[in-house]
C-alpha cells in the first residue's frame, strides 16, 4: 500500500502520537506523578468531544494542557478549575489556550494553607451600605431589593490576621471588561453569556495577584492564564461557565504591554 492510500489519521490519533512521546510523558509524569494517567485520559477524553479543539495544533493543545499539569488543576469540564479554549485569530487559525477559572484560583489560594477566610460573589441592589476607603471595610448588611447585579467583591483573611476586602461597582466592571477583553463585543464572550462568572474571577484574579500570598503555583498560574492578557498566539479570556465549551470566539490578535493583567485597585 502507497503512502497515498494510508487512511488519514484522526485528530485523536494524532494527539495520541504526541502523548506517546517519550519526552512528553515524563514531563506529565514529573508534574503529576501517580496521577499523570488520571489526567491524560481526561485531556483525551476533553479533546475528542471538542470538534474545534480538535481543529488546533494537538502539539499546542499538550503544550497548554502542561501547564494545567504543573499547577495540578485537571481540565475536566465538570469541575471548572482550568480550560483548553480554541481561539480562532484573523487568519483563520485555530489556537488553544489555557485559561483558569475562580475556582481554579481558590484552589490554589487554599493550596499555600495561609487563608483563614476567602471569598468572592456578586452584591446585589441594596446590598451595600458603603464602606471605609481607609481601612477598606465593606459593609454588605443591607436587604437585598432586587435581582440587579450593582457591583462585585473579593475578601480575604489569613491566618496571621491580615485582612483585604475589594469591591468594584458593575459599571467600573463592564470598563474594565470592554478595555481588557478583546473577546468582549464577541456574541459568544464568556463576558456576555456568563458575565457574573467573569466579575467573580476578575475579583479573586486581581485582589491575590495584588494582596494575597504569591506561592510559587500562584504566580505561576497569573503568569500562563491567558485572560484579560493579548499577546500574538494568546488571545482573548477565560470561559468560565461549561456551557461555553465548544464555543469560538474570533479575535484580532494586537500586541500588548508585556505581563499587562490589568489595573489593580
Amino acid at each position: 500500500m502507497t503512502t497515498e492510500n494510508l487512511p488519514a489519521k484522526s485528530p485523536i490519533d494524532k494527539l495520541k502520537n504526541v502523548m506517546a512521546s517519550k519526552s512528553v510523558q515524563e514531563q506529565f509524569q514529573n508534574a503529576l506523578a501517580e496521577n499523570s494517567s488520571l489526567f491524560v485520559a481526561s485531556l483525551i477524553d476533553l479533546y475528542g468531544s471538542d470538534t474545534y479543539l480538535q481543529k488546533c495544533n494537538p502539539q499546542a493543545v499538550v503544550m497548554e494542557a502542561l501547564k494545567a499539569a504543573t499547577l495540578k488543576l485537571p481540565v475536566n469540564k465538570g469541575l471548572g478549575f482550568a480550560w483548553i479554549v480554541p481561539y480562532k485569530d484573523k487568519q483563520g487559525n485555530f489556537i488553544p489556550t489555557f485559561q483558569i477559572g475562580y475556582r481554579g484560583y481558590i484552589q490554589l489560594a487554599m493550596r499555600t494553607g495561609a487563608y483563614k477566610y476567602i471569598n468572592a460573589d456578586v452584591v446585589y441592589e441594596g446590598e451595600n451600605k458603603g464602606g471605609d476607603k481607609l481601612t477598606g471595610h465593606l459593609d454588605l448588611s443591607g436587604e437585598r431589593t432586587s435581582d440587579k447585579v450593582v457591583g462585585y467583591f473579593c475578601h480575604f483573611e489569613t491566618l496571621n490576621g491580615f485582612k483585604k476586602t475589594a469591591f468594584m461597582t458593575a459599571g467600573d466592571m463592564e470598563k474594565h471588561a470592554k478595555k481588557y477583553s478583546k473577546s468582549y463585543n464577541s456574541s459568544s464572550s464568556p463576558w456576555k453569556t456568563d458575565g457574573e462568572a467573569m466579575g467573580i474571577k476578575t475579583m479573586l484574579r486581581n485582589t491575590l495577584g495584588k494582596y494575597g500570598v504569591l506561592s510559587v503555583e500562584m504566580l505561576s498560574a497569573l503568569t500562563n492564564d491567558n485572560d484579560e492578557r493579548t499577546t500574538e498566539g494568546r488571545l482573548g479570556d477565560a470561559l468560565d461557565n461549561e456551557a461555553n465549551q465548544g464555543n469560538i470566539i474570533d479575535v484580532e490578535p494586537e500586541k500588548s504591554a508585556e505581563g499587562k493583567t490589568g489595573p489593580n485597585f
